[in-house]
């Protein structure tokens, strides 16, 4: 058997073809075992009996068995053939991979992501971890809006910005943290207030908003804008240890933020973060939650949150979710508004 490989090593023989050729041979051994007598001189020459090849030759079969269902085994975990000219740089395939090996995002998903444009409302506690994770995901465009500047009181949970940016325009100090953590996308930083002069052409300019504003009177103006350009929202809302996020899509049948909350609760009912307090992982949990559903949304993957409420007590750890509907006397999003 050594001497058939050597000779066909030495001719160059590829070794499918080595392999071939020691099958023969044995196969030829195992024959002549079977079908000559047991006196035979040939068969006292192959060793007297057929047991030791067929041990051999099972032991080679386990062998090659076990090397070719490993081969398969990786070339299924392996990551998809991608193209190394294209929409993506080699260093964009590289820190996108473990998305690319979800089946629910893959190749088609991150290019969606690339080519998605989000506007988030508000660089706080909420507006923190959104922004991050959009631009970690790989979100192409980026708006971010908000008025305020970076102060002590807030490193104590808006974890985008830190000590050495106090005092710094709250966006200016958001895309310095998304560049640095992914200068593949794109940030534009609005610093002004969200008010009803820029809202509709800001709003027209991305796919998707994300509201993480801390009063009543910004997620309202957000919905109607929202509503009335058709474009999805995604909303969250924080207070001590609790916190909701739902997506609002009138335009696919779901309901707006109105429907839900069709009035603003009294002055003191709902407390703000500064007045009430709020746990720091506490932004990061439901913010987190709001940019795993933007990036769901824009990929199509899973059941997204149109239609349901997400409510989570974190002193508890608690996570509820309840069915929310459109209706049809909303004045915001209800037959009278024709653009719905």
């Amino acid at each position: 058997m050594s001497v058939i490989w050597v000779a066909g090593w030495a001719f160059g023989q590829p070794v499918r073809a080595r392999m071939i050729g020691l099958g023969v041979v044995w196969a030829g051994v195992i024959l002549a075992h079977v079908t000559l007598p047991e006196e035979s001189a040939l068969r006292a020459a192959l060793g007297g009996s057929a047991t030791s090849w067929l041990v051999v030759g099972g032991a080679v079969a386990l062998a090659f068995g076990y090397r070719a269902g490993l081969a398969r085994l990786r070339a299924h975990s392996a990551p998809p053939d991608l193209p190394t000219e294209g929409p993506f740089r080699a260093a964009e395939l590289d820190r996108y991979a473990r998305h690319i090996l979800l089946r629910e995002i893959g190749g088609p998903g991150q290019m969606a992501l690339k080519s998605a444009k989000v506007l988030v409302v508000g660089a706080g506690g909420l507006g923190s971890p959104v922004l991050m994770y959009l631009a970690a995901a790989g979100v192409g465009t980026i708006g971010v809006i908000d008025d305020d500047v970076v102060e002590s009181s807030n490193l104590q949970r808006q974890i985008i910005h830190n000590e050495d940016r106090l005092g710094m325009a709250k966006v200016f100090s958001a895309q310095a943290a998304m560049t640095a953590l992914n200068p593949f996308v794109t940030v534009h930083p609005y610093r002004r207030r969200f008010d009803a002069e820029v809202a509709a052409p800001l709003v027209a300019e991305y796919d998707l908003v994300l509201d993480g504003t801390d009063n009543f009177d910004s997620r309202y103006l957000v919905n109607r804008v929202c509503t009335e350009a058709g474009k999805p929202l995604i909303s969250g809302a924080i207070t001590q240890w609790e916190g909701q996020i739902s997506l609002f899509d009138p335009a696919k049948g779901g309901p707006c933020y109105a429907c839900v909350f069709p009035e603003r609760p009294l002055p003191g009912m709902v407390p703000t973060c500064a007045e009430a307090g709020v746990a720091a992982p506490l932004p990061g949990i439901i913010g987190a939650m709001m940019a795993m559903e933007a990036v769901k949304h824009i990929c199509g993957a899973g059941e997204g949150l149109r239609g349901r409420l997400v409510i989570h007590d974190a002193l508890y750890m608690q996570t509820r979710v309840i069915g929310v509907e459109r209706k049809v006397d909303c004045p915001v999003c209800g037959p009278k508004n024709s653009q719905i």
